[in-house]
């Protein structure tokens, strides 16, 4: 067990934890998401350590371990506290980059077990039902095909797409600039049909700079995630009768089409913009479901023996 942390002061520790998010605003660049999210995980941690804290805060690794089983008690997911003590384990990181403490009281403590869930995919053919069966005549039917063609047919984020600008659209060189986590820019290819429903879209906004969001609501604003999922939902609810498809679904369904066609693990994560390559490797499980699949309804062997399959016939039975 690591010796406890103290010698911070309640107000100094206050501080510390604001000086934490200002860095992952300016020099990290992370989202405001992200940033949000890691406030609240670290004022839960200060309320949970509240209770033993008088005038000087005190963490030691059994505290930490001792947060960590708290929150397992109060049911949370395992993802969950997972991220609330990375959080955490990132804040004490901090402090020990700027010099204002010696070691990291939750580098070596462990999050519960987590199930890995396998992304939800769409198969192909929900997907061109999706995108081909979706109504095109309105303004705003044009741009939600468009934003779905683009998530599928690039495989975006959410935020990716609400971000891009129509200069950062090449559609003569079929390409698109993105910034994504961290980030970090990507060039991805463009689909004919991300390219046509495109054109489609643009085409009602005559001499708009290139400067301006791709994707708008009406009066040129930028349009929001949830403005986008609220519009998917509508129309796979409308064209497959399935009110569940969300944005990352679409991503998923690329990056699991992809894979499956060209079995290139290394060039779907360049696609989805990975840094490690583990993150990505989550879609051979989905591969592998598929093939399961094809091999169940296609070897013959594959079947399980029914009872009746098993019962001996005629003179088979006197040598069994």
């Amino acid at each position: 067990m690591s010796p406890p942390v103290g010698g911070l002061t309640v107000d100094a520790f206050e501080r510390a934890i604001d000086d934490h998010l200002e860095r992952m605003r300016v020099v990290r660049r992370l989202s405001p998401h992200t940033i949000d999210a890691t406030r609240r995980d670290l004022r839960r941690f200060r309320t949970f350590i509240e209770s033993d804290t008088a005038d000087t805060v005190h963490v030691d690794t059994h505290r930490i371990r001792g947060f960590v089983a708290a929150l397992n008690q109060e049911g949370m997911s395992a993802r969950t506290i997972a991220r609330k003590l990375s959080s955490v384990r990132g804040f004490f990181e901090h402090l020990v980059s700027i010099g204002a403490l010696s070691h990291n009281p939750a580098a070596g403590v462990r999050a519960p077990k987590m199930v890995r869930r396998l992304p939800k995919a769409l198969d192909p053919d929900q997907t061109a039902q999706l995108l081909d069966g979706s109504p095109n005549g309105s303004v705003i039917e044009r741009r939600d095909v468009a934003m779905a063609e683009l998530l599928y047919g690039s495989g975006l984020r959410l935020a990716e797409l609400v971000d891009t600008n129509i200069g950062d659209v090449d559609l003569q060189a079929k390409l698109v600039r993105v910034t994504g986590k961290g980030q970090r820019d990507r060039i991805v290819p463009l689909s004919e049909q991300s390219i046509s429903s495109l054109k489609t879209w643009l085409a009602t906004r005559p001499s708009t700079p290139s400067t301006a969001p791709l994707f708008t609501v009406r009066g040129e604003a930028r349009i929001s995630p949830r403005t986008v999922q609220a519009r998917l939902k509508k129309m796979a609810n409308t064209s497959i009768l399935n009110d569940g498809v969300h944005p990352h679904m679409l991503r998923h369904s690329f990056a699991s089409h992809v894979l499956e066609s060209s079995g290139d693990l290394r060039a779907v994560q360049e696609l989805l913009g990975h840094v490690n390559l583990s993150t990505t490797q989550i879609y051979t499980h989905v591969d592998f479901q598929h093939l399961a699949k094809v091999y169940d309804a296609a070897h013959p062997r594959a079947h399980r023996t029914t009872d009746k399959d098993k019962e001996p016939h005629g003179d088979q039975a006197d040598h069994v």
